[in-house]
């Protein structure tokens, strides 16, 4: 029986996939969390009883980014499959060099997520066709946004999704005045000077998600 845990802080989508994967006769849930420090402290908890981790980057608390490179290093053997609703060849990247074995988006068909469950748990890696193309080979000298820190691609993505900072501080707990800074080093970082050109850098480089 293969042993499943989902981290996502939407209850309503957990329970959807909870659903759809308990359909599965050889699939069975043993944990869920609704953010990043729950599911770390959670990891412990079930100390090892654990193969997949199902795990949305975007939760409260600590980055996503941060949560998976934790957690790959102090789990090695454990299999993480990122669920996620963005799509950004740059979040790909980094989620497959921290550790992710898989990286399959929400817009993706059911089945391809209990398949993908089903590859990472062999040791093979899962990636819904929509981000498989970005996934290989994204040198990480590339482009600027390739370097932002996990924090700062946080910010970034709730900032194109039009996020005012207050709001930014309050989903990711973190204080006005450190999303105010990472918002300046990441205008810094991309070479941009102002919310316009900051879209304007998105949509050239494909990172703001229909």
């Amino acid at each position: 029986m293969l042993r499943i845990a989902l981290a996502d802080d939407h209850a309503i989508v957990r329970a959807g996939y909870r659903r759809l994967i308990e359909l599965e006769s050889d699939m069975t849930i043993v944990a869920e969390f609704a953010d990043a420090d729950a599911t770390y402290a959670g990891l412990y908890a079930l100390d090892g009883a654990l193969d997949v981790l199902v795990l949305d980057l975007a939760m409260p608390g600590r980055s996503g980014l941060d949560l998976l490179r934790r957690t790959t290093l102090r789990w090695p053997a454990l299999h993480v499959l990122v669920f996620s609703m963005h799509d950004a060849p740059a979040l790909v990247h980094q989620a497959l060099a921290a550790g992710a074995a898989g990286y399959v988006t929400k817009s993706s068909e059911p089945a391809l997520l209990v398949d993908a469950l089903r590859r990472v748990a062999r040791g093979q890696q899962a990636l819904s066709p929509d981000v498989a193309p970005d996934a290989a080979g994204v040198p990480c000298d590339g482009a600027p946004h390739l370097r932002l820190g996990a924090r700062e691609l946080d910010v970034l993505r709730l900032l194109l999704d039009g996020c005012p900072l207050p709001e930014i501080a309050q989903r990711l707990h973190l204080s006005p005045k450190t999303v105010a800074n990472h918002q300046s080093a990441i205008r810094a970082k991309l070479g941009v000077s102002s919310a316009v050109e900051l879209l304007r850098y998105a949509r050239r480089h494909g990172l703001l998600v229909d």
